[in-house]
């Protein structure tokens, strides 16, 4: 059974986010995978003709459920495939891991292997390819700052440099062009388990900043 955590969302200035940086760097540690503090990450999101994921997230539909493919710093070994699925305010997500033929193969539509994979979530997105018209509809880059803190399995991100590929799919070209979505538009998370330490909470509070339900899918998705 997938564990549900808690999720907080804020659109913030780059103002806003140097100084949650020296707030987070005072309480928690940087993310083991992180280089220099920071890394870059591509994704590949999945939609049907209709838009629903696009359009659940929109009219914050619930439960809801989105896939994507993912990798970073533009090394894709490995490739996670992952499936978000949201529930009353709270999110989970499912992982798998891709080779880099087996993403080309999905990029394609040659999905014949997917059936016998022996991976339930491959297997779960085969079905729904077929059935629901899942396909690749857009790539979306950006910079992400990693910061944990132990207690509560608390995990804060400082996404920025948001780049929409423009309904571009070929995600594992290093040469694919991406275009900023938006104006220098930033993105903190928090994200825990059973509780919010108080220093978390305390360290992340901004002046008229709100939870909201941005979605980088979203904002890339104005662009094509």
């Amino acid at each position: 059974m997938p564990q549900y955590r808690h999720e907080w969302k804020h659109e913030i200035s780059l103002s806003d986010r140097l100084i949650l940086r020296a707030r987070l760097k005072a309480v928690c540690r940087t993310d083991g995978h992180a280089m220099d503090g920071r890394y870059r990450i591509r994704s590949l999101y999945f939609d049907n003709l209709s838009d629903k994921a696009l359009r659940e997230k929109i009219d914050g539909v619930t439960p809801r459920e989105k896939f994507r493919m993912r990798y970073y710093n533009g090394t894709p070994s490995p490739i996670r495939l992952e499936k978000k699925s949201r529930f009353s305010g709270l999110g989970t997500k499912e992982t798998a891991e891709l080779s880099p033929a087996e993403a080309q193969a999905i990029v394609d539509g040659k999905l014949d292997w997917m059936p016998d994979s022996g991976c339930p979530l491959v297997q779960e997105l085969y079905h729904k390819m077929r059935a629901q018209g899942l396909r690749p509809r857009t790539i979306v880059d950006y910079t992400r700052e990693p910061f944990v803190y132990a207690p509560g399995g608390v995990r804060v991100t400082l996404d920025y440099d948001i780049r929409t590929g423009l309904g571009r799919t070929d995600f594992l070209n290093p040469d694919c062009v991406t275009i900023p979505a938006g104006e220098s538009i930033a993105i903190l998370e928090v994200k825990w388990d059973a509780f919010l330490p108080g220093v978390i909470r305390d360290a992340v509070q901004l002046e008229g900043r709100r939870t909201g339900a941005f979605s980088k899918y979203a904002q890339c998705r104005i662009y094509g």
